[in-house]
């Protein structure tokens, strides 16, 4: 571990650089978590097999400090070399999407990131006993809390109410198993993070051979605020929106998620602790669907929308608590729906006008 002195006219501060490997590197959340690294000084490590995307290019790909590694994090051998000298892993590789992909997919997610989170634990083990690794941060997800009744869902909900119906939200809660267990019984330690409807740019059309039809447009097997932007830009007229489009969700900025993934690294407070990483502000579906359509049409054409048959496992209420996040480790996720929208409006144009999606 290497040791920063930053000077200013107000502070004398030492960092600690770390050397982080990131599994999922490439991925949507990855790239701003590679981003958020890198810029905080660490050397990074990206682990990534190309199942969701293909491979894509990013920024940092020749940035000094980042090596990206193609392979699988289901390779236990390959996981334990990387990790022998490393300081930080954090567990992001996982087969992941919005609503239509973890209905088209239920048993590959539940199967394929149970033999993921099993094979990194097993190399983190190994690395904490043998090498230098600290402490692995897992991301959970806020489908833990799918079967909630009450809401805001507080940090331990999670053991207090039934379990998750979907396979997906079934998974990421025994993600959660797997850091506690490997801490009882390998004194492995963990921080775990339920990020919240994250949005920004660098999703591209998942591979896979089922086609999703939403009206007259295929969607891109991911999340709700892309897919809502593809199809206004494309001219859809009504806008098909799933259900009734009361659920009310918590969008999130990757920058911000980025953030709050990379505090809880870094942070002591965090050591063997969970944490919702989230916007605190709720937006329907149906609100989020008008604000793209006024921004994409202006006034030239009224918000019409037509509700398409809604999902079995479409929860209706996705709503966190992110006081422990603010008064442990003084983080908040502060990025408004309207200015992430003017970022990833122009990007989903962009990659409409390229092929992309």
């Amino acid at each position: 571990m290497v040791w920063l002195r930053v000077r200013s006219k107000e502070s004398d501060v030492e960092i600690k650089m770390s050397k982080v490997l990131l599994t999922g590197a490439s991925g949507f959340i990855g790239g701003y978590v590679v981003e958020e690294l890198l810029s905080r000084g660490h050397n990074v490590v990206g682990l990534d097999n190309y199942s969701k995307y293909g491979r894509v290019k990013r920024s940092y790909d020749s940035h000094p400090n980042y090596k990206l590694v193609e392979g699988d994090a289901c390779d236990v051998d390959l996981m334990t070399n990387l990790l022998m000298d490393c300081d930080h892993l954090i567990a992001g590789a996982a087969l992941i999407g919005g609503i239509s992909y973890f209905h088209a997919y239920a048993y590959d997610l539940l199967a394929t990131n149970e033999r993921i989170m099993a094979s990194t634990c097993d190399a983190a083990i190994k690395a904490h006993r043998q090498g230098k690794l600290q402490k692995v941060t897992y991301l959970s997800s806020s489908m833990v809390f799918e079967s909630s009744q009450h809401w805001p869902s507080v940090e331990g909900d999670q053991r207090k109410i039934p379990p998750p119906l979907s396979s997906y939200g079934f998974q990421k809660l025994a993600v959660e198993y797997f850091a506690q267990a490997a801490f009882d019984q390998y004194k492995l330690p963990f921080t775990i993070i339920r990020p919240f409807n994250c949005v920004g740019v660098g999703e591209g059309r998942a591979l896979g051979e089922v086609e999703v039809l939403s009206g007259n447009v295929s969607l891109a097997m991911s999340h709700v605020v892309p897919d809502l932007v593809q199809k206004i830009l494309k001219g859809q007229d009504p806008l098909h929106i799933l259900g009734s489009g009361e659920q009310i969700r918590h969008y999130t900025y990757g920058g911000d998620l980025a953030k709050g993934i990379v505090t809880c690294m870094e942070s002591p407070k965090a050591l063997n602790e969970d944490f919702n990483i989230s916007t605190a502000e709720s937006t329907s579906v149906l609100q989020l669907a008008e604000l793209i359509w006024n921004k994409i049409h202006k006034s030239s054409k009224p918000f019409k929308y037509v509700s398409d048959e809604a999902y079995e496992y479409d929860v209706q209420r996705r709503v966190p608590s992110v006081e422990k996040t603010k008064s442990v480790l003084n983080f908040e996720c502060t990025t408004s729906l309207d200015t992430m929208l003017d970022e990833v409006i122009p990007w989903i144009q962009m990659a409409i006008n390229e092929g992309k999606i």
